[in-house]
């Protein structure tokens, strides 16, 4: 179903309903763009601690706009062992205009390419977009109009304001003395991200995080997309196929019955919960050891996903996933490495990049004027490159040790040498004779 500004209050009562009542919600989005094209500094890096990893990605984001959110919301059949049913609804969003507020936001031409192939429903994004500002913008708004420093753009605002202020009259008459609400700010800081995160999901799995696991245990056949992980949960690959649990479409949600929709908001929603379900009913056949599994509810899947609950995976990062109810674990990357180089002046990180890029892909940092450091993500790319430039004559490649290859350590116990050389000379020389 998809769900657009004219829609949008008609259907919100009804879907309000569904979330209260479900077991489970998928949740999908898409942008106009994903990731600026930055270099140097900004771009993102397996040597990036989960802050710093949060900061790079919010601030290349923040250049797009959410063009479509999709919800699957999953519910159990009463009365039918392990059966379900998914409401599946596309919400199309487009930033406001209100008053002296005009959102500028970009496209990618990627994006819009990928989004063109797969038949996103531009026309309903830009015209019945459902309208929406974020906390920073409503903060300016309610400042402005408090301040009286505002003004409007058209007659349509005009309406808007007087409705909103008929609204706040009629809230005003009810209200007793002493009544008050408080909208909290965001501070855009990634511990403060990781709680508001929390507040709102309390109970967060990451399809992607579960199925990494399960993936390699089954060995089933390589996926690089949400489709194909669906597709192989649903053929004769998967063991717990026939056993597993039913899901059907709604009425009015009856789209996906035959048509796929690749990366259109719901349906990856919809393929976010089912892949969710079946890997859970692989875990639980797993724990039992028998096929089919007795008696299985949601409360039991929820169980054998313990494990995986509120850790999300992140693409090259210092750390491979974000718990958002507690400290992120330790890094599990493999060690850096440390490239001293003989006899190439000048040399740049992207060259570097290149001269390994064949061998085995490393995210490189200069560290001095003739030192690199390297990391990947694979351990046998580590021991690869290793192994390879082994007694090489000019590009030598050895294990990272902090407290022997940092500049800072190392400038620090140049000064403590030089101090304590001083010292020592002072104390021969100034000593009385004889």
């Amino acid at each position: 179903m998809d769900v657009g500004a004219d829609e949008f209050e008609e259907s919100l009562p009804l879907l309000q309903e569904l979330v209260q009542e479900a077991d489970f919600v998928g949740l999908d989005i898409e942008f106009t763009g994903l990731r600026s094209n930055v270099s140097g500094p900004q771009q993102i890096s397996l040597f990036d601690l989960p802050s710093e990893w949060y900061l790079k990605t919010r601030q290349s984001v923040q250049q797009f706009t959410v063009c479509q959110i999709g919800l699957s919301v999953f519910s159990a059949i009463e009365g039918e062992a392990n059966k379900y049913i998914a409401h599946s609804c596309n919400f199309f969003l487009f930033p406001t205009t209100f008053g002296i507020l005009d959102s500028e936001f970009s496209f990618q031409a990627s994006s819009v390419q990928f989004l063109n192939q797969y038949g996103f429903n531009y026309n309903k994004f830009l015209k019945n977009g459902i309208p929406y500002m974020n906390e920073e913008q409503e903060k300016k708004i309610r400042h402005d109009i408090l301040t009286g420093n505002w003004r409007v753009r058209s007659s349509l605002d005009k309406d808007q304001i007087k409705a909103v202020i008929d609204k706040v009259t009629r809230w005003l008459d009810l209200a007793k003395e002493g009544d008050w609400m408080t909208l909290p700010g965001i501070a855009e800081s990634y511990d403060q991200f990781k709680q508001n995160i929390h507040s709102l999901f309390p109970v967060l799995i990451d399809t992607k995080n579960v199925t990494k696991d399960i993936w390699k245990e089954m060995n089933f056949p390589r996926v690089s997309n949400l489709s194909e992980v669906y597709e192989v949960l649903n053929s004769d690959l998967n063991p717990t196929k026939n056993s597993g649990p039913e899901i059907v479409h709604a009425s009015r949600c009856e789209k996906y019955v035959k048509t796929k929709c690749p990366h259109e908001a719901a349906y990856d929603a919809f393929l976010c919960g089912s892949v969710l379900l079946k890997v859970a009913h692989l875990l639980l056949q797993k724990i039992h050891g028998i096929d089919p599994v007795p008696e299985s509810s949601f409360p039991q899947y929820l169980d054998v996903l313990a494990p995986y609950v509120n850790q999300v995976n992140l693409i090259r990062a210092g750390v491979p996933k974000i718990n958002f109810s507690g400290p992120d674990y330790p890094s599990i990357r493999p060690p850096i490495l440390i490239l001293s180089i003989k006899r190439w002046p000048g040399v740049s990180e992207q060259q570097v990049y290149h001269k390994f890029q064949n061998l085995c892909k490393f995210d490189v940092r200069r560290l001095t004027r003739s030192q690199f450091l390297l990391l990947t993500n694979k351990f046998k790319d580590a021991r690869n490159v290793l192994k390879e430039y082994r007694g090489h004559p000019t590009l030598c490649i050895s294990l990272y040790r902090y407290w022997r290859h940092s500049p800072d350590v190392n400038c620090v116990l140049q000064v403590c040498g030089i101090v304590t050389a001083w010292a020592l000379l002072a104390f021969i020389f100034g000593r009385p004779g004889p």
